[in-house]
């Protein structure tokens, strides 16, 4: 695709994004920003969660990861949705009781305060790097299609991103980012479905042909239950996926911020139901999508990327199908990403505000947290486009595989902290938690490097999120207070 074609598109779809940031950021304040006044319509958000969910790593490695993991993705969905009813009907009952404005600040009332800025502080790096390596993503196809042919630097397309995210953010918060989000689950709907439509009728398929050659292809299968050994064995995918969500979504500032910005408990809990369910839906379609693109590439005889995470781009922009399969992956690809990135600095921007300076609504006045939340947002842009940098220079595996394997190990003391105040009534002592919290990610370490020689060839997967939440589990049953 001609490279001014992409930049077009590009502004295109920044210019409906700053019109919806105008409109819904008008008369905000901070509780605006936080939480969007506790006003949004639950079906706005349900729909708008879905293009959360799906971030710019979906929409490019998943098709491209059915070549090594067939349909087995699925059945960490499934666990997506089992982990959404667990959020619907104990976490979000827990939050709206506590009317709380980041969800750490539980972390505070049932430990205390080192509690709290461990809570704090794992999720800051765990959103850091998890939207910087999705923003990553995007930054590098931009780089192939439009910088790189008019000999510009990565730098100044990581500066021209940011402020872009930036700029569309500042005002509304999430206000803003729900109605953005929508837009974006809009654009992403139809660029899948698009994709898949044009791309069936360039190999000749009907829609009975096309469900037919993808069903028979040896990439279809869905479950894996015969070797625990293998990293696609349904129960590790299952409960890997059902703990993630529970974890980057149910403890995680992002996602709970737009939740919680729902009017009551009840539109909340309809919200991540619905969500999660339409959200397997996607995921499916974008599975599809990737066995119809490695139909195409046997059938046509084109070379098979090395990274898998490089096929959608290169047969959607390469001239392989009609201009409008191009199109709809740069429309697609920009909304996904672009639009985690900004919903991911709204909510570290709120995180650090509230929960690392502690300028809630009593410390100061509207003005001064405003103009906190200001610099600090400014700050968060500028620290997410260096670690983009960073990520290139060090980037050596599928973005989609980096993204949970990071999770494990950041998100995995947030959900032992958050399982062990729930479900027990002990008071630890708090003041050793964060020493607990940096051990235990350093266990699964240990455990991952040396699993297949210490249990008989073992592989650990995703499951290593469920490992790092039970050592800090059972580094809190060490720390309990014992009466006089």
């Amino acid at each position: 695709m001609n490279p001014i074609f992409i930049l077009l598109t590009v502004v295109a779809y920044f210019a409906a994004m700053f019109g919806i940031s105008w409109i819904t950021g008008r008369k905000a304040d901070n509780q605006s920003f936080f939480v969007g006044n506790r006003k949004s319509p639950w079906y706005v958000v349900a729909f708008a969660m879905i293009g959360a969910a799906i971030s710019g790593v979906t929409f490019v490695s998943v098709p491209g990861m059915v070549a090594g993991n067939s349909f087995a993705y699925l059945q960490m969905a499934i666990g997506f949705v089992a982990g959404q009813f667990i959020i619907a009907f104990i976490l979000i009952p827990l939050f709206y009781k506590m009317n709380l404005t980041s969800i750490y600040e539980y972390l505070s009332n049932r430990f205390g305060i080192a509690s709290y800025k461990t809570g704090a502080w794992f999720f800051f790096i765990s959103k850091m790097l998890g939207a910087a390596v999705r923003l990553y993503l995007v930054c590098a196809v931009l780089q192939l299609l439009v910088f790189e042919p008019y000999h510009l630097p990565f730098l100044l397309n990581v500066a021209v991103s940011m402020a872009l995210v930036w700029l569309y953010t500042y005002r509304g918060g999430v206000k803003t980012l729900i109605w953005t989000d929508s837009f974006k689950t809009l654009c992403l709907i139809v660029s899948v479905v698009m994709s898949i439509y044009y791309i069936a009728s360039g190999l000749g398929f009907s829609f009975g042909e096309m469900w037919t050659a993808i069903n028979t292809h040896d990439y279809s299968q869905v479950f894996f239950f015969d070797d625990i050994n293998d990293k696609r064995y349904f129960l590790k995918q299952f409960l890997a996926g059902m703990f993630t969500v529970i974890a980057m979504t149910g403890l995680d500032q992002d996602f709970m911020q737009k939740i919680l910005s729902c009017k009551n408990p009840k539109d909340s809990q309809k919200n991540i139901i619905t969500s999660g369910l339409l959200q397997f839906g996607v995921i499916y379609l974008f599975l599809l999508l990737g066995v119809l693109l490695y139909i195409y590439t046997s059938g046509a005889g084109v070379a098979i990327p090395e990274k898998s995470d490089d096929l959608f781009p290169l047969l959607a922009t390469g001239g392989y199908f009609p201009i409008a399969v191009g199109i709809l992956f740069i429309i697609g690809l920009i909304a996904a990403a672009y639009s985690a990135a900004g919903s991911a600095l709204t909510s570290l921007t709120t995180s650090f505000t509230v929960d690392i300076l502690q300028s809630a609504d009593r410390k100061g006045s509207e003005a001064q947290i405003a103009s906190r939340r200001k610099k600090v947002h400014i700050g968060m842009a500028v620290l997410m486009g260096i670690v983009i940098v960073i990520i290139n220079l060090l980037n050596n595996t599928s973005v989609i595989n980096a993204v949970y394997v990071l999770a494990s190990y950041t998100y995995g003391p947030i959900l032992g902290m958050f399982a062990f105040g729930i479900f027990t009534k002990w008071a630890v002592k708090d003041q050793y938690l964060p020493i607990v919290a940096i051990l235990s990610p350093l266990l699964c370490l240990l455990l991952d490097l040396h699993s297949e020689a210490w249990l008989n060839g073992y592989k650990f997967s995703y499951e290593l999120l469920i490992m790092n939440a039970a050592f800090t589990f059972i580094g809190l049953l060490c720390l309990i207070k014992t009466k006089n």
